[in-house]
């Protein structure tokens, strides 16, 4: 399965409606925290998700809407006996601070601290990228390797089935077949976490082609400078990002507690998207990660291409 659940949506001061920021990720068999601000192990419970399923947690920077959830959910993880691994990862230059509230949770869990320091791979399939915010701040790319996908009627014309079907996904090629001649390509899919940052380089190279996601929107255009000064994206900026990155779908998220109704900065970024569909998230909603995209043959000319 693959799903996010919004645990919280609120930036820097939560609301009577919104928790402070908190996105659980269920990817395949992973589960992967993203910024888990106060009041996070809360919300896990409201939204019936369980400490055990958390396999990576990831932190965007150590402003606090971000990481001051992140004891509790430790301590939950260890009163639930989690036996797995988990790696922690963030800024190394919020090193001090992670470990101030890793040393107040409570012991007994598998902990392991990945903090890093530029943009690139930090797990597999599993990529950061520097954003522009008031403190050192990284977005993530979780991205699936392409592969292929079988077809049926041409593995039964080949002659293939059963267990050998398993030895040429193994092999690539089986009795004078290749497995390119009985499938056809697949799109690996791609989420992307965008949090506090103006609108930079760090934040596109995210969204690029990416099926799901998450950005903050924490003002409205009309509240443009107060964005920059602080550093923050606005709805239309957010939707702009999505259109510039053609992004399936765009969450938005992280509101300033100055809109009662964030419905506005919903149409805002859906006037920049254009294509792709927008989502204004709520607590404890769940969002089913788009369908795979489908793969496109190139287009055939004669000719010569362009340089």
């Amino acid at each position: 399965m693959r799903e996010l659940v919004v645990l919280g949506t609120a930036s820097q001061v939560p609301t009577r409606t919104r928790n402070h920021n908190g996105y659980l990720l269920r990817w395949d068999g992973q589960g992967l925290l993203f910024d888990p601000g106060e009041g996070t192990q809360r919300q896990m419970i409201l939204a019936g998700v369980s400490a055990t399923q958390i396999t990576r947690i990831c932190l965007t920077h150590v402003h606090g809407d971000h990481c001051f959830g992140l004891p509790g959910v430790l301590s939950r993880m260890a009163l639930d006996g989690v036996a797995h691994p988990v790696h922690l990862h963030y800024p190394a230059s919020g090193a001090e601070v992670v470990r101030a509230l890793v040393s107040i949770s409570s012991p007994g869990i598998d902990l392991r601290l990945h903090p890093h320091s530029g943009g690139g791979t930090v797990a597999e399939g599993l990529e950061v990228r520097p954003l522009k915010h008031r403190i050192e701040t990284y977005g993530y790319r979780l991205v699936e390797p392409d592969g292929r996908t079988l077809l049926p009627d041409r593995l039964a014309e080949a002659g293939i089935t059963g267990a050998d079907v398993g030895r040429l996904q193994r092999e690539a090629t089986l009795a004078g077949v290749h497995i390119n001649d009985v499938s056809v390509p697949r799109p690996g899919q791609r989420f992307a976490f965008v949090m506090d940052t103006a609108p930079c380089a760090g934040a596109e190279d995210l969204a690029d082609g990416v099926d799901l996601l998450v950005a903050e929107s924490t003002f409205s255009d009309d509240d443009a400078a107060l964005a920059a000064q602080y550093r923050h994206l606005t709805a239309g900026q957010a939707g702009a990002l999505a259109a510039g990155g053609d992004v399936n779908t765009l969450v938005l998220t992280h509101f300033s507690a100055r809109y009662d109704d964030v419905s506005g900065l919903g149409a805002q970024a859906a006037a920049r998207a254009a294509r792709p569909k927008v989502i204004t998230a709520h607590d404890l909603q769940r969002i089913a990660f788009p369908k795979r995209r489908r793969h496109q043959e190139p287009i055939q000319t004669s000719g010569e291409g362009r340089g």
